[in-house]
């Protein structure tokens, strides 16, 4: 995946790379890869540059050579450095009050600045006034450097590590651990520090290894992360590599629709035995929690509070949709998307009347959005699609806006384009129970009659 799309970047953005582990290395792979699809692309420090790692840029200019040398310098090489001075093989850029000048006086699709410094180390805690984020700025990158996990919490390969030692407690010289970074890029007083409110926020695991125990701990360090409503994601991967990420985690959220009458069951569907005389909709609550969803929304409507209690054994959250008798589909997932968070970057659809919904296969489906297959993901079982789908929260704005009488499959087919799927081995994620001959049939298939 490329940097761009896994930091959703829109022309338009002033983006600051903060931390430590590759901050240079990234925003010089990012320019030109912007470049390479034609965009205008200035990029700064409100720090230092190494003049060596400067010199990788086409052309640079100071701000004394004014707008129109600038904008000729973009047409001509598309990637330009704006610095003010270079001293002692360092290369100062523009100091964040400078930064709206730039904005306002050249013609650049897109702003890149390097707003921290970190001596080249892998991991940081931020000195007194660092970062030196740009207010202007509308994506922050919080990187780190994976080399850092082993290595021993001292000067020789963290940066300010007694300031780490002092806010939590590590203990000097012992081996960082995933946890830690975890905790440190989830933290608003480090590496959270600084950053406008209406900043989106994405953190960078940078040199993480493709395959093995390395990329399961970066999993986990983006895991532990996203626990802040702040974080809209983390990119783990490598900038040095031709598709430098891997993955982006996303929290994402299940809406379970269990609100609708069962007219052609007789009787409340999603309240009918299951394994160990569960209720449907408790064991569909089970295997969402045991596929590790970020959240659990139930829309409830007929018999909501018998639904309610049981989401309240596990945890997990309602929203009552007052409409359930008369809305079809589309309103208890408009009530669902609506109860959602703003940091949930994407939703599954799940039937609340689909009882062999499985756990595997609801990470098959995350796992194809988090690595970048498609922005909509379903399970398909011999050509046919199926249940959950996960949505991205792009359009979400479409599916509220959708009128009474439609469908959500009505978006997901007008962005056919973007929908993954995902091959199962398993007819589950086409069978539900509208009836009583479909209970009794998925009964059988599940072993239990």
């Amino acid at each position: 995946m490329k940097l761009r799309t896994a930091f959703g970047i829109t022309r338009g953005d002033v983006v600051a790379l903060v931390g430590a582990g590759g901050k240079t290395t990234t925003l010089m792979a990012l320019g030109h890869e912007l470049t390479a699809e034609g965009w205008r692309v200035l990029a700064t420090t409100t720090t230092r540059f190494h003049s060596d790692e400067f010199a990788l840029l086409p052309a640079a200019l100071r701000p004394a050579d004014g707008p129109r040398r600038i904008s000729a310098a973009l047409s001509a090489h598309g990637l330009v450095g704006i610095y003010t001075e270079i001293r002692a093989g360092r290369v100062a850029g523009v100091a964040p009050e400078q930064i709206g000048w730039v904005l306002d006086s050249v013609d650049a699709d897109v702003l890149l600045v390097e707003a921290d410094q970190a001596d080249g180390l892998p991991w940081k805690g931020p000195r007194a006034g660092e970062p030196n984020i740009p207010p202007q700025s509308t994506l922050v990158i919080p990187t780190v450097s994976l080399q850092v996990l082993g290595q021993p919490l001292d000067e020789t390969h963290v940066y300010n590590p007694a300031s780490l030692i002092e806010r939590y407690g590590f203990y000097a010289g012992k081996p960082v651990i995933s946890a830690w970074l975890a905790q440190t890029l989830r933290d608003d007083q480090m590496g959270l520090r600084g950053i406008p409110r209406q900043a989106r926020v994405i953190g960078w695991l940078n040199a993480a290894p493709v395959h093995g125990t390395g990329r399961g701990w970066a999993q986990l360090i983006a895991r532990l992360a996203l626990r802040s409503p702040r974080l809209r994601g983390v990119a783990i991967g490598s900038a040095r590599s031709r598709d430098p990420v891997y993955e982006v985690r996303r929290p994402v959220a299940a809406v379970v629709l269990a609100a609708g009458l069962s007219t052609r069951m007789g009787e409340p569907k999603v309240l009918l035995p299951w394994i160990n005389q569960k209720p449907i909709i408790e064991h569909i609550i089970e295997q969402l929690i045991l596929a590790r969803v970020d959240q659990v929304v139930v829309v409830t409507g007929h018999r909501a509070t018998e639904v309610a209690e049981i989401a309240a054994r596990w945890g997990v959250n309602v929203a009552h949709n007052p409409n359930y008798a008369t809305g079809e589909m589309l309103s208890s997932l408009k009530t669902g998307l609506h109860a959602l968070p703003a940091q949930m970057g994407a939703a599954l659809l799940v039937l609340g009347d689909q009882p062999r919904i499985q756990p595997q296969v609801i990470g098959q489906v995350i796992a194809a959005y988090t690595e970048g297959e498609g922005s909509i993901v379903a399970p398909s079982y011999q050509m046919q699609r199926g249940h959950p789908i996960l949505i991205d929260r792009r359009y979400w704005p479409e599916i509220m806006a959708l009128p009474k009488d439609s469908a959500p499959r009505e978006v997901i087919n007008r962005h056919a384009g973007e929908i993954a799927y995902v091959t199962v081995d398993t007819d589950s994620v086409l069978r539900d129970v509208d009836t009583p001959q479909d209970y009794q049939d998925e009964r059988w298939r599940a072993g239990l009659t």
